[in-house]
């Protein structure tokens, strides 16, 4: 799991290294164009071209994110910079989410069928060593109440109680996160359009006069900003409450195994 988490985590850092060394070979070459335009003689003329590590990695960020999303990053200013950092975090958090949902979704019908004929033979070390074995918050809660089986009921339903409250603490890890970046996202989307406002009616009172052609830029990076906010919370609000639809399942099979033990360890 750690390794599967470690290797996700590098692949996601690799991919905005490369993003960014995109975003900035991008404008080196813009500059490097500027100074070219400088020149007053064809033959003195120098032509200042990317090295080739930087040409080739620019390449395969462009081919992995599209040109298209790098000019607008760029045309959308400074603040697509944080909004690019949620992304970022808010698609590690859900892939972390995603993985860690799925070893803990279990056939708990199976783990009956094997745990509750040992439990009305009064075999509960056996029992709880299938458990042990098994993935999974309810078998965890399952086994942690077994172990206090020759204690009586009360014993078993306090040891449940306890490993579901520090079940629950592992299956809420994560929803924080991503309620920052649906939160954050669109408020600096909304300081971009702030800002790319401020831009527009500073060209026009420099130039004294409304152009469409002036104020365009400022307008550009308002709107890009904005769109950029959204872009990045719709999606990690959809999966956070899908994720969250999955944590009350999980729940419910928590409180489902709790009983069903309680029940047969009373019968017994």
């Amino acid at each position: 799991m750690k390794k599967r988490f470690l290797n996700l985590f590098m692949i996601m850092t690799i991919i905005t290294l490369l993003f960014g060394v995109s975003l900035f070979a991008q404008e080196a070459e813009a500059n490097t164009e500027g100074l070219t335009e400088m020149t007053t003689t064809a033959d003195e003329e120098i032509m200042f071209d990317e090295s080739p590590q930087v040409g080739g990695v620019e390449a395969f960020a462009r081919s992995l994110v599209g040109s298209g999303f790098v000019d607008l990053f760029l045309d959308g200013g400074f603040a697509m910079w944080p909004i690019l950092v949620l992304m970022i975090w808010g698609i590690a958090v859900i892939i972390y989410k995603i993985i860690a949902l799925s070893y803990a979704r279990i056939n708990i019908n199976a783990l009956f069928d094997k745990i509750i004929p040992l439990l009305k033979e009064k075999r509960y070390q056996d029992a709880a060593a299938i458990c042990a074995k098994t993935k999974g918050p309810v078998a965890a809660i399952i086994h942690a109440g077994l172990l206090k089986a020759d204690q009586g009921v009360d014993a078993v339903e306090k040891a449940m109680e306890s490993a579901g409250t520090i079940e629950m603490a592992f299956l809420e890890k994560g929803f924080v996160p991503m309620s920052t970046v649906i939160n954050l996202a669109p408020m600096l989307g909304f300081f971009g359009t702030l800002v790319g406002m401020i831009q527009a009616f500073d060209a026009i009172a420099k130039a004294g006069e409304v152009d469409p052609t002036i104020v365009a830029s400022g307008i550009n990076v308002a709107l890009i900003t904005s769109a950029a906010g959204l872009a990045v919370a719709i999606p990690v609000q959809f999966f956070n409450n899908l994720l969250l639809g999955n944590v009350d399942g999980l729940v419910l099979d928590m409180q489902r195994g709790s009983e069903k033990v309680v029940e047969t360890l009373i019968e017994n």
